[in-house]
């Protein structure tokens, strides 16, 4: 991850909706959430989830698939897990910290999910 992609997906999240809208999609998991779902769940209008969606996606945080008809949501665990670690890059000048352990711990939560640790490193240095 560089700057840039960092600066889009902090910026995407500096908004109260789309933050709610990545939270119910990594709580969704692998398994993702068509926009009427979320739009149920949040309590939100198609069109103004749809803008959120796609700024979003725009920044990388979250994927879409097209199944049948419908559109499947998913958060980008490895973009996500990719921008903590670009965060954390250098914390306690390299050395063992917090930061670094609990980014280790998280890539762990299942490798359905997040990407392991190491790959999550070499995404970084791209």
């Amino acid at each position: 991850m560089n700057e840039t992609q960092a600066i889009s997906a902090l910026g995407a999240l500096a908004h109260t909706q789309r933050l709610r809208v990545l939270r119910a999609l990594v709580v969704a998991g692998p398994e993702g959430l068509t926009p009427s779902v979320l739009s149920n769940q949040l309590d939100v209008a198609r069109n103004t989830l749809s803008f959120h969606l796609k700024e979003l996606a725009h920044a990388g945080l979250v994927t879409i698939e097209q199944q049948g008809r419908n559109l499947i949501y998913r958060a980008d665990f490895a973009h996500m897990t990719g921008l903590l670690g670009y965060l954390t890059e250098h914390c306690c000048e390299g050395g063992v910290c917090e930061a670094n352990e609990s980014l280790r711990a998280a890539s762990m939560c299942s490798d359905a999910v997040l990407p392991p640790l190491s790959s999550t490193q070499e995404a970084l240095k791209k």
